[in-house]
């Protein structure tokens, strides 16, 4: 397609957000300083699920004692509790839900691609995805992210931009297992809204028991493609070096954490 391919990797294991965050960052540097040394820094697509976590946007890095009561809570019934440096407000990740992080540079477009235009783009592949491996038509909405209907959200979106390099991404929750979670917070600060998912959206009954987050990744990964048009390739970790030596620490991080609470009671 004329841009060098991305390369993508799907963790099979849910994986610990801190950690997750720590190998986005580290993934970052390394583009950066190899785009700035030699011009040969890969774009990555990392695909997952994560342990149950609550994640704060930007506009929740204060320290105030409602901020800290509220992140006790959520640490009371089982999961973590992270502040980032995305946009959006406060969110769930957790198993039954596939994560999307994209690290590209937007400068390899021509013209550059913008962040409006990214995002926008990250939308229609997950609209896409819906559409074309479940037959689930999306509602519009004049909020950023994937809605069944103006109630209903199945999928968000929060990105970051610095030099031109994109981290973190998407979330579109695929079977029943984070609804409960949801619904202890008002995710991404949208009071009537609840969250939707795969499993519940699907008219195909046979499909719903089939569902599966591993099972969305060849759609998924198709759809990024077709819309970024960009080739999408799956990562060999035996020749990567660097990032290969990041991923495969995680993924250890991952087996040594242990298991994690089921969702919480209604």
């Amino acid at each position: 397609m004329g841009l060098p391919p991305i390369f993508y990797h799907y963790f099979s294991l849910p994986l610990p957000y801190a950690r997750t965050l720590a190998l986005q960052e580290h993934l970052h540097a390394l583009q950066l300083l190899h785009r700035r040394t030699s011009g040969d820094h890969k774009d990555v697509l990392l695909l997952l699920q994560h342990r149950p976590v609550y994640t704060g946007g930007r506009r929740q890095l204060s320290t105030s004692p409602e901020v800290e009561a509220e992140a006790r809570r959520l640490q009371e019934i089982g999961a973590d509790f992270v502040t980032t440096q995305r946009g959006g407000q406060t969110t769930y990740h957790g198993p039954g839900q596939i994560v999307g992080y994209p690290l590209l540079d937007l400068g390899r477009s021509s013209p550059p691609m913008g962040i409006r235009e990214y995002i926008c783009r990250m939308q229609r592949t997950l609209e896409s995805h819906l559409s074309e491996s479940h037959g689930i038509q999306h509602s519009p909405s004049e909020h950023t992210g994937v809605f069944l209907d103006e109630r209903t959200k199945i999928a968000s979106i929060g990105v970051q931009v610095r030099h031109r390099l994109t981290t973190h991404g998407f979330a579109m929750n695929i079977t029943r297992e984070p609804l409960a979670w949801f619904d202890q917070v008002v995710a991404c600060g949208l009071t009537d809204v609840k969250a939707g998912c795969i499993a519940d959206a699907t008219k195909n009954s046979n499909a719903q028991a089939s569902i599966s987050v591993e099972g969305e990744v060849p759609g998924l990964v198709s759809c990024f493609g077709r819309v970024y048009e960009r080739d999408m390739v799956q990562m060999d970790l035996s020749g990567e070096g660097e990032i290969e030596d990041a991923i495969r620490a995680v993924e250890e991080a991952a087996r040594a954490a242990g298991p994690w609470l089921r969702a919480p009671m209604q």
